[in-house]
């Protein structure tokens, strides 16, 4: 067992480039897809919660009060783009891709999509965006939190020793 596994910190990969959260503020690779919160373009009090199936490509976009967005018939979505282009810079290209199972050689983003695209994916309910959207707010509550070296309940979930073997 590594250092890491018995510690009580795990370990945290940057973000393989720097990005802007104010288009695209949360975004995951987790439960078989690519996921995430994307601001709305023309109105602020508004966020989409967007999907990509991996393997599949299977797709879903919808509002934070589970309206279906108008831009996702039969096809990605600008907001599934901007998802995409993101995951990229948040995790880089290569680990997106091994990911969503895109059997390609892949240099960027677009080749990303263009290759999902060219697979057909279906449009998919929204069954996830509850789980997603919650996960968001749960983040937006930890960087509320004053600064503090003080331990976090909510964050403790590892011992705080090494285990005596």
């Amino acid at each position: 067992m590594s250092d890491w596994e018995i510690a009580s910190t795990a370990r945290v990969l940057p973000p393989a480039r720097p990005r802007k959260l104010a288009k695209v503020p949360f975004v995951e690779l987790a439960d078989g897809r690519l996921q995430g919160v994307v601001s709305s373009g023309s109105d602020i009090e508004r966020v989409y919660v967007s999907s990509v199936a991996a393997g599949t490509y299977d797709f879903a976009c919808s509002t934070n009060n589970n309206r279906p967005c108008g831009g996702a018939r039969g096809t990605f979505c600008n907001h599934i783009s901007a998802l995409i282009t993101e995951a990229v810079l948040q995790y880089g290209v290569g680990r997106v891709a091994r990911y969503l199972r895109v059997d390609a050689e892949v240099v960027d983003a677009q080749a990303i999509y263009a290759f999902m695209m060219g697979e057909r994916p279906s449009q998919a309910d929204s069954a996830a965006a509850a789980q997603v959207f919650s996960r968001f707010l749960r983040h937006l509550a930890y960087v509320e939190l004053p600064p503090t070296t003080s331990p976090v309940p909510e964050l403790q979930w590892f011992p705080p020793t090494r285990a005596v073997v």
